[in-house]
């Protein structure tokens, strides 16, 4: 259970770091949105550039049987990079936003 606890403290802690960076344009709320009780971790952007609509995950991330299951990842460079130099080893990361036919061919777990 620590190890789970751990992660979802990781978790936030990039999602916070993230949500600092302030869209350069537009009226767009930064939201941050933290699960615990079901293991649920999402960054989402709201509101309008012009007439478009803004909204949707930037980061969306889930822990479900000890692993780190990335849904989204609309980052520049990446966050599982940035799970592993926290501490979470690359066998308790999945790249969920991969088909599960992709994902053996990626140094991260299937599932």
């Amino acid at each position: 259970m620590a190890a789970i606890t751990s992660y979802a403290e990781i978790l936030k802690r990039i999602i916070r770091e993230y949500a600092e960076i302030r869209p350069s344009y537009g009226d767009v709320q930064v939201e941050m949105i933290f699960d615990d009780a079901q293991g649920h971790y999402e960054l989402m952007y709201a509101g309008w550039h012009d007439s478009p609509r803004i909204h949707g995950s930037v980061i969306h991330a889930d822990i479900r049987d000890g692993k780190v299951w990335i849904q989204h990842d609309g980052t520049q460079q990446g966050i599982a990079g940035e799970l592993v130099e926290a501490g979470i080893p690359k066998e308790h990361i999945v790249l969920a936003f991969h088909a599960p036919s992709k994902r053996p061919f990626t140094p991260f777990a299937t599932g």
